[in-house]
């Protein structure tokens, strides 16, 4: 469900059907468009609506409600109906300090505070996605999922269950404050790893280092350590029902 995130098909349908905001003064009115994004400082709000197709109908817009320094805050609601697969990422991706081998990241600190209104069940996760290549700003070799929560939904796995459910490949890995079980598969054009917090927990607050999540991928000699870190967003992948996404405030730098 994430082979069409990708830095170049994005940065093509951006320059085909978007409108691209850089924000002097801080844009906060509301975008709808598929691939509108907005520029705020070091982060840019993007509208991926990726899948949308696959809806019989609905929407998602999104508009940032305040920043200030490194952090900044926005909100998305959403409506989508039809179909199995994701319809949108809106995301917040950051600019800053990319491009960088892996072995090199120091840190990623990182915080995020936010909430979710529903109208009725959804089907949608909130993750942090990033990806890795094999050169600075190649194409995506390596794709790092880190759920802070899954409604309804599922990560990609080479493994499943007779019930249909991914099989983790590994369980109770304790890293930023909580355990995670790691999914591994494909998405027909790079890797997929997706962390999601073991026992079905929400964490609506987070705050930690996001190269652990890194390092125990090159540790285990999944992702290999020369790779760069080409891309990090963090949003909501919406599949199917009614809901207002907010993040009151959400910061992230490389180091």
């Amino acid at each position: 469900m994430h082979s069409f995130k990708t830095t170049l098909l994005s940065a093509f349908l951006l320059l085909c059907s978007s409108t691209h905001v850089h924000a002097g003064a801080l844009d906060t009115s509301s975008h709808c468009g598929d691939y509108d994004s907005v520029t705020a400082g070091q982060y840019v709000l993007g509208l991926d609506q990726w899948g949308k197709s696959d809806a019989s109908s609905g929407s998602s817009c999104a508009a940032i409600t305040s920043f200030d320094g490194t952090t900044i805050a926005w909100k998305n609601p959403w409506k989508w109906a039809g179909g199995y697969n994701v319809k949108s990422y809106t995301n917040i991706q950051l600019n800053n300090g990319l491009n960088k081998p892996l072995q090199t990241i120091s840190s990623i600190p990182t915080t995020w505070k936010w909430s979710q209104s529903t109208s009725g069940s959804v089907v949608a996760d909130v993750a942090f996605d990033l990806f890795t290549s094999a050169t600075p700003g190649g194409s995506n070799h390596n794709e790092i999922m880190i759920w802070l929560a899954n409604f309804s939904s599922g990560p990609i796995s080479y493994s499943y269950s007779a019930s249909g459910n991914a099989v983790a490949f590994a369980n109770s890995i304790p890293l930023a404050g909580y355990t995670w079980n790691l999914y591994v598969g494909t998405n027909g054009y790079n890797n997929v790893y997706s962390f999601l917090p073991s026992n079905g927990t929400i964490i609506t607050k987070f705050g930690g280092d996001l190269n652990v999540f890194i390092k125990y991928l090159t540790g285990s000699g999944s992702i290999s350590s020369s790779e760069y870190l080409t891309t990090l967003q963090a949003g909501t992948e919406a599949t199917s029902g009614t809901a207002t996404f907010r993040t009151s405030a959400y910061s992230v730098v490389i180091n």
